[in-house]
Formats: structure tokens, C-alpha cells, sequence
């Protein structure tokens, strides 16, 4: 498994992928935790970082709403779903703890989904910052509060 750092307007995101797919995406301040377990991992680029590396940074731009790139989700079947639903989130669009439990048919399992979101290993690609509080609040986030904001306000933009 590969690994390769580069740099976005929210700071350095690390990308990890092996030549089928990306398995992790993670903040500079989490990418110890996101990687845990994962073996042979080595400091170098390929096909699937470079394709990662270009629609990140075409999201960023603005010329990027969904990604495109074979991702591997390793979890829990409850975890899977819940990125699933994750998946179905529009870009500019957000969603609450509670819709995302009815979304997957377990309107009772909110702080379930809280927790599987917080272990979603795919940041941004996967987008668990397009979930907040049914009050409006933003909630945690694996790369900071501010780092949720600014994506939030960066799709806002980029739909108006």
C-alpha cells in the first residue's frame, strides 16, 4: 500500500491506496489513527493516488461536485451502510445525524451514526462533513470544526 501527501487549502491530506482502489484519506492531525493496521504502507505515489490528487484538487476548484475513483470501505456492515448513505448526500447539501439513520432504515441508531462516521476512513471523497446536528450545529469532524466549515461554505459557493 502506497501513501503520498499533498497539499489543499485546508492543509496537507494524506492519501493511502494500493493499485485497485483508496482505502484511506485523512487530515495531517488524524492520519496516525486512520492508518492503524494497515501494513507496508510506503511513501510513494501511483495511478490511483495521481487520479486522487487530481480530483481533490479539481474539487477545490470548483470543477469537481462527485468523485469518481474505486474506494475500499473497510468496516462494519452497519459502518458500510452508513457511508453509503453518506455517498447520496449532494454536493452543497446537508443532512442531519437523523436523516442519515432514516436514510439507512434505523431511524433510532443517531449516535450510531455519529460513531461510524467518525471512523469514516475516506474523508471528503466520503462526505461525513456534509452531516450536522438537526439543530444546524456543526458537530465534530475528523479534521476540526473549521475544517468542516470551510468545506461546507467551499460546496455553498460553488453551487450558488
Amino acid at each position: 500500500m502506497n501513501f503520498q501527501r499533498t497539499e489543499c487549502p485546508i492543509g496537507h491530506v494524506f492519501i493511502a491506496a494500493d493499485d485497485k482502489a483508496v482505502h484511506v484519506i485523512g487530515f495531517e492531525q488524524n492520519w496516525d489513527a486512520k492508518i492503524q493496521g494497515v501494513d507496508g504502507l510506503q511513501e510513494q505515489s501511483n495511478a490511483i493516488i495521481d487520479e486522487t490528487t487530481e480530483q481533490l484538487q479539481q474539487y477545490f476548484d470548483g470543477k469537481r461536485e462527485t468523485f469518481d475513483l474505486p474506494l475500499k470501505l473497510q468496516g462494519t456492515v452497519f459502518q458500510q451502510q452508513a457511508w453509503q448513505a453518506l455517498q447520496q448526500i449532494p454536493f452543497g447539501e446537508t443532512r442531519s445525524y437523523s436523516d442519515q439513520a432514516e436514510a439507512i432504515n434505523n431511524p433510532n441508531a443517531v449516535r450510531a451514526i455519529g460513531h461510524a462516521n467518525s471512523l469514516n476512513p475516506i474523508s471528503i471523497v466520503v462526505p461525513c462533513h456534509r452531516v450536522i446536528a438537526k439543530s444546524g450545529k456543526l458537530a465534530g469532524y475528523a479534521g476540526g470544526v473549521d475544517t468542516k466549515q470551510y468545506l461546507l461554505e467551499h460546496e455553498r459557493q460553488c453551487k450558488a
